[in-house]
């Protein structure tokens, strides 16, 4: 079998794979990705969603994917992640885990619940969640991320939870520390993150933001923090299912035709051709899959050699939309 390809996620000296498999599709059943009554068996309990991510995990595992990304508000993703990782039992740096806190999980296994989530970046929100990541990954926890951190929170202004954060990293709880960014203000978050400092030491290593084809707003910033040696990880790739196949959405339907005629050109999906995308970046070191399927896991794979040229780059860049717009399209899309 050849060795994956691998490299490092910025300088924290975390070893991880160009593609990295995000567990938020699989680990609950309700999710707001486009195509899940497709993707998904109709039995949606824990037990068919573990053999689900299992067999997710398997073809990630076996086409090189070296990185997890969970959460603890990704229903039982970290409890799947941790039952899987037993039982196939990876040497332990073969696999770099990340995972997430801030948001607790209130859907109680039901795809129609009125909250799924509910948010709260606090101190004591962190340490419990720290020790519930802990108690399921245990020393496999590598990266731990605030997740969805905003400007508007005030949580990078939070000195004492600034400072909670970096002791957990210093006493060992996990390697690297931190932070997705959502929203139509993420580069005001992103400045806020590189600016972060307590007793002089840089808070965050690792930056885990949105970019896409619809969304490519953060490119230089990304770009700018990378080349300071923060480590980038990209998610939603595929703006939740609206780059592709599963998009059906009448208001996405010229969107759709031109997609589907660039992905003719190359001969390939266009969920390729809108990873390929985000892949060709040299600032990103993981760009995530949220592969509901072994399908997905394969096409995904394949996109990290499916090199664009100049032409199918500006074509896609062309479909970029206002980021409030873009926002405001995503929270209007349905838990399914």
């Amino acid at each position: 079998m050849t060795p994956p390809a691998t490299r490092l996620l910025g300088r924290t000296g975390l070893v991880v794979s160009r593609l990295g498999l995000g567990l938020a599709a699989v680990g609950r059943p309700g999710y707001i990705t486009l195509g899940r009554a497709h993707d998904l068996p109709a039995e949606r309990t824990p037990a068919a969603m573990y053999r689900r991510s299992a067999a997710v995990l398997d073809a990630a595992w076996a086409d090189g994917v070296r990185y997890v990304d969970v959460a603890r508000s990704y229903g039982r993703a970290e409890e799947f992640l941790a039952r899987w990782l037993a039982e196939r039992a990876p040497d332990p740096d073969a696999v770099t885990v990340g995972s997430k806190w801030g948001y607790r999980y209130t859907a109680g296994w039901l795809v129609d619940a009125d909250v799924h989530e509910q948010k709260e970046l606090s101190r004591a929100r962190f340490a419990a969640q720290l020790d519930e990541s802990r108690a399921l990954l245990g020393e496999r926890l590598a990266l731990y991320q605030i997740h969805s951190a905003t400007a508007e929170s005030g949580v990078l202004g939070d000195e004492s939870l600034l400072r909670d954060l970096v002791d957990a990293r210093h006493r060992g709880a996990f390697r690297a520390l931190g932070l997705t960014l959502t929203g139509a203000t993420a580069r005001r978050t992103l400045d806020l993150a590189l600016e972060a400092r307590v007793d002089d030491v840089r808070v965050f290593d690792v930056v885990q933001a949105t970019y896409n084809v619809l969304e490519p707003s953060l490119r230089d910033g990304l770009a700018a923090a990378h080349a300071e040696g923060i480590g980038v990880i990209v998610k939603e790739a595929h703006a939740n299912g609206r780059l592709t196949p599963a998009n059906a959405r009448p208001e996405d339907a010229a969107l759709r035709a031109r997609l589907d005629g660039l992905a003719r050109d190359i001969a390939a999906p266009i969920d390729r051709l809108a990873l390929a995308f985000v892949a060709a970046e040299p600032w990103v070191d993981v760009v995530l899959s949220g592969a509901a399927t072994v399908a997905q896991v394969r096409s995904h794979a394949a996109a990290m050699a499916c090199e664009l040229d100049a032409g199918t780059r500006a074509a896609l860049g062309d479909l970029a939309e206002a980021p409030a717009t873009y926002w405001q399209t995503r929270a209007a899309l349905a838990w399914a």
